[in-house]
């Protein structure tokens, strides 16, 4: 069953960057690449760093705490192919950005 929820608007999450946003009782990673939105649980698996306030390159973001590196489009670690960050389903309507916090 989805439950989507607005999360932000789109003018919130430029091209190219990242957000750290709230959705229910996550913590969303949001990346805006090139009009594209993508979301991942916004908790890197190493130690809780904040991956919507990393560094995004091309899709690749980069944890601020300690350079973990995922891929924004699939949440695959870029060292480990065991590693896949949660994915989390997005869609624009309108100016809203919405993510489905139950899938």
């Amino acid at each position: 069953m989805s439950n989507w929820i607005r999360i932000a608007s789109v003018e919130q999450c430029p091209p190219g960057n990242a957000c750290e946003l709230v959705a229910g009782d996550r913590i969303i990673a949001l990346f805006n690449i090139n009009g594209e939105f993508h979301a991942l649980d916004g908790i890197c698996p190493h130690q809780g760093g904040p991956l919507g306030k990393g560094k995004v390159t091309d899709c690749i973001v980069t944890c601020p705490w300690h350079g973990w590196q995922f891929d924004v489009k699939t949440g695959q670690h870029q060292t480990s192919a065991s590693l896949l960050q949660t994915k989390i389903a997005v869609k624009v309507e309108g100016d809203s950005v919405l993510v489905d916090v139950e899938a």
